[in-house]
């Protein structure tokens, strides 16, 4: 070994993980763009009446999209597990966390409680469809050659299925590392919920009147 590679510090070996949504991503820049194209057609061609409930209703509606498709997130890092939620951030020390499971939702198990992971939705259709293609892959009265052989490879896994076994294996080799240890942080997002309840209150103040 040289001198060089002596002195060279030694990398992670593993870099910083993220999930999300693709699906809720594009669902929710498209709501997006068509809540502003009508609130924006409102806001300029309307009445004083209208233009003020098409305020108040991008005030509500686009703050809540962006909280329930944009904004969901789930990063892995060698210390600790950052989640994203809709209303909240749980910055969660690896330590911490006990359990990750998938049975209608995903969500991750401390000692004061669970929390969902919106960031990585469950298919139950995609569950039963690598069901069926993992039992096609196992039955062994199939030809092993020809048009209709198994190409053999590893067991399908649901996309939720697969990130947890990532977090899992995140989660295991941090287990006893000191800079993993911590209690859990929680942190609300008031840029999310502050226009959203403003929007809210002009909405409802708008049609008492």
């Amino acid at each position: 070994m040289t001198r060089q590679e002596r002195s060279t510090p030694p990398q992670q070996q593993y870099a910083e993980r993220s999930y999300r949504s693709p699906a809720a991503l594009v669902g929710g820049v498209l709501l997006l763009l068509l809540g502003l194209w009508l609130g924006g057609d409102a806001l300029l061609r309307g009445a004083t009446d209208t233009k003020l409930m098409a305020l108040f209703a991008l005030l509500l509606g686009a703050p809540l999209v962006v909280a329930y498709t944009v904004r969901p997130l789930v990063r892995a890092g060698e210390d600790r597990l950052t989640v994203r939620n809709p209303f909240r951030t749980i910055t969660l020390p690896w330590g911490a966390v006990q359990d990750l499971r998938a049975s209608f939702s995903t969500e991750v198990s401390t000692a004061g409680g669970k929390y969902q992971l919106w960031a990585i939705p469950v298919s139950l259709r995609q569950r039963k469809k690598v069901s069926r293609q993992a039992m096609r892959g196992a039955d062994t009265s199939r030809p092993r050659f020809g048009p209709n052989a198994d190409a053999g490879g590893p067991v399908p896994r649901a996309m939720a299925d697969q990130a947890l076994d990532e977090l899992r294996e995140i989660k295991e080799r941090a287990a006893d590392r000191e800079s993993a240890q911590g209690e859990p942080v929680v942190r609300w997002s008031y840029a999310v919920i502050a226009p959203a309840v403003v929007g809210a209150v002009g909405l409802a103040v708008m049609i008492a009147l």
